[in-house]
């Protein structure tokens, strides 16, 4: 694009965050230089500033400044998604239906693109279509290095029915963690601690801020602890923060196995997975067409070994 342009927000598109439209039109754009788009305002809203976090709604205007030139369509096949990677995505959906899919996500893989990323669910979606003429949509997100249960809506009208029930707080989500050490946790295990973001996109760290942070409530639960040497955390976010639980076990002193970022030494002697030591084990929520949805998701095998190593049993209900 060599001029400034304007374009239309369709109906298919309500819903969907500015940055993963942004990407899906102008994949060849790299993260950063969208980022500097958008802190400068040369990317606008119905003429207005806005963030990557911006919800379109139908209708609206996006204006575009002129953008560099996509690179040559053979370079664009070769960044293809590689069909084993497509294979696999596919063999982890754990619940389909003409609204919702479910995917166990693996620990390693990122929900969206950035910097220096090629590989990312977001380039993986056109494998779960199964049929349908829409690719389907993210609608939260996981941690790269979190393994667990993420949600994707499979038309626009799911896309705004689930980003509604996440916004009002009607999805129920429970995280399993094995944290360093044994946590003194508050009788009722609600922590509650505001968290913001600082330092340069890409290399954001999220802190506690008593003034200025964004509220973040977590409720915490000792399921088991091995000696004094690690616990197996229940955690349920409130709130969905960036690194919510990863801080708030950080701030109370006993961060998340395998959490470099946020203070843990390396698993050592404790794991044997090397990799952050939480997964997102079930979540429960109203489905769009009536009734509640209930999801679970079982611990990867190197968790498994990790909790079996600490003498946690997996087998029955968990207490």
């Amino acid at each position: 694009m060599t001029a400034v342009t304007h374009l239309t927000v369709a109906d298919s598109d309500a819903g969907v965050r500015l940055d993963r439209w942004f990407r899906q039109r102008f994949p060849h754009v790299t993260h950063g230089h969208l980022s500097k788009l958008l802190r400068t305002g040369q990317i606008r809203l119905d003429g207005g500033r806005c963030g990557a976090g911006a919800r379109l709604q139908a209708g609206q205007t996006v204006r575009l400044p002129p953008l560099p030139e996509a690179p040559a369509a053979t370079e664009m096949i070769r960044r293809s998604p590689d069909s084993r990677d497509l294979e696999d995505i596919a063999a982890r959906v754990i619940h389909v239906d003409d609204w919702i899919i479910a995917i166990d996500k693996p620990a390693g893989l990122a929900v969206q693109g950035g910097s220096g990323l090629s590989r990312h669910l977001d380039a993986l979606l056109d494998g779960l279509r199964f049929g349908a003429a829409e690719r389907p949509r993210l609608v939260h997100r996981l941690d790269k290095q979190t393994s667990g249960i993420l949600l994707l809506a499979r038309h626009a009208p799911a896309a705004r029915a689930l980003q509604a029930c996440f916004r009002d707080g009607k999805v129920k989500k429970t995280y399993w963690a094995l944290v360093v050490g044994v946590p003194d946790l508050p009788r009722d295990g609600r922590l509650v601690m505001p968290l913001v973001k600082r330092g340069k996109p890409g290399r954001e760290r999220v802190e506690v801020a008593d003034d200025g942070g964004r509220r973040a409530v977590t409720f915490a639960r000792i399921v088991a602890s091995a000696g004094r040497v690690a616990t197996w955390l229940e955690l349920r976010p409130m709130t969905g923060r960036t690194h919510q639980l990863r801080v708030h076990c950080a701030a109370i002193g006993h961060p998340i196995l395998g959490d470099g970022k946020y203070g843990s030494r390396a698993p050592g002697r404790i794991s044997p997975a090397r990799r952050l030591h939480l997964h997102a084990q079930s979540l429960c929520l109203p489905h769009p067409k009536g009734g509640m949805l209930n999801l679970g998701c079982a611990l990867p095998r190197d968790l498994q070994e990790s909790w079996e190593m600490l003498g946690f049993s997996l087998d029955g209900d968990v207490p």
